[in-house]
């Protein structure tokens, strides 16, 4: 398998070179950081719900949604990021997502504990030291790649992180940079200092060769930038950023005519936080939207769950069969977040 030790490049390539290889079906391990700071949004996010669109702006901080699922994130040279693509039926990869998460992400591990952090897996994609987590990971399907992203977190901007989020108030801004910075931890906070990138990348690079083979270091070729440039003509926009945001209706429950009513509801699932708005059309669903931090696999067959609830009965029973079944028509797997959530959250 081809590897790449880029260190720093453009904040635009550190998320399109491995968009690019998993459309040309090549398989590769990248290592690199992004040379300037921006924010990362999960594929089934909304932008304006999740981002300080306006805040981001002004400070002059990108925000760029990917094709991988999981929450937003505030991405910076202070953090080195790991990214493998790799073929859906390669012999080296498992048949479900959690034995994908459990198997990739140990090289991560052992490369935490060679320099000195007290890493540990724990189902289904976190990595923690002393309790807290240390990295943040998400894996993807991309045409017929499976991909497993993740970073090593060196240093960390709390502030930042907390300050580009939309919350309803600065009191609540306040709890969410306690709450990160009592749970979200960094190598220069558990060792003392930062390695360097380079033996980060070669340590990672020796982990995962027993379950790759032999790695092939090699750089950027033109098909790779070449393809990477032509994703970021659609993946740089506003359209694409905002894609999303524009099947999104109305919040909250609004009464339009006797019967008809627009709903937005959440839930906070094992998987991640679950937001739905839809309308509730004389007791059955209409235009279904939903959106949030968790995975879903293929991540394109949301839309279609969306469509599939279309004229269901608004009853948990009803909501709840009709998504397993088609769970089980489209082998989907979401970790954490199970059909009945999906019926909970329109019905509680």
């Amino acid at each position: 398998m081809d590897y790449l030790f880029l260190d720093a490049v453009s904040w635009q390539y550190s998320q399109a070179l491995y968009h690019a290889a998993a459309y040309l079906g090549r398989e590769a391990l990248i290592i690199l950081r992004p040379a300037t700071p921006y924010v990362c949004l999960g594929y089934h996010q909304d932008a304006r719900a999740e981002i300080d669109l306006d805040f981001a702006r002004e400070a002059s901080i990108p925000v760029f949604r990917r094709e991988v699922g999981g929450g937003a994130v505030y991405l910076d040279g202070d953090q080195l990021f790991f990214q493998l693509i790799i073929r859906q039926d390669h012999p080296s990869v498992p048949r479900n997502i959690a034995g994908f998460y459990a198997k990739f992400l140990q090289p991560v591990v052992s490369t935490y504990q060679e320099f000195g952090v007290p890493a540990k897996y724990r189902p289904v994609n976190d990595i923690l030291a002393n309790g807290r987590k240390i990295s943040g990971t998400g894996a993807g399907q991309i045409s017929e790649m499976n991909i497993l992203v993740g970073n090593f977190i060196q240093d960390f901007n709390y502030d930042m992180m907390s300050r580009v989020l939309r919350v309803p108030d600065e009191k609540f801004r306040d709890k969410v940079y306690k709450t990160m910075v009592d749970n979200l931890t960094t190598f220069k906070r558990e060792t003392g200092h930062i390695p360097a990138n380079a033996d980060l990348a070669a340590s990672l690079v020796r982990h995962c060769e027993p379950l790759l083979g032999e790695m092939r270091p090699t750089g950027l070729d033109q098909e790779l930038t070449s393809k990477a440039d032509e994703l970021l003509l659609e993946m740089d926009s506003p359209e694409w950023l905002l894609a999303n945001d524009q099947r999104r209706l109305v919040p909250s429950r609004v009464k339009i005519v006797e019967g008809v009513y627009v709903i937005e509801k959440m839930l906070k699932t094992p998987g991640g936080l679950v937001r739905v708005t839809a309308v509730d059309l004389n007791g059955r669903l209409s235009n279904v939207h939903i959106s949030g931090d968790f995975f879903f696999f293929p991540a394109i067959k949301l839309t279609e769950l969306e469509k599939n609830l279309e004229g269901v009965p608004l009853e948990k029973e009803d909501i709840t069969r009709s998504i397993d079944r088609f769970y089980q028509a489209q082998q989907i797997e979401s970790p954490g977040v199970m059909p009945e959530d999906f019926a909970t959250v329109l019905t509680q």
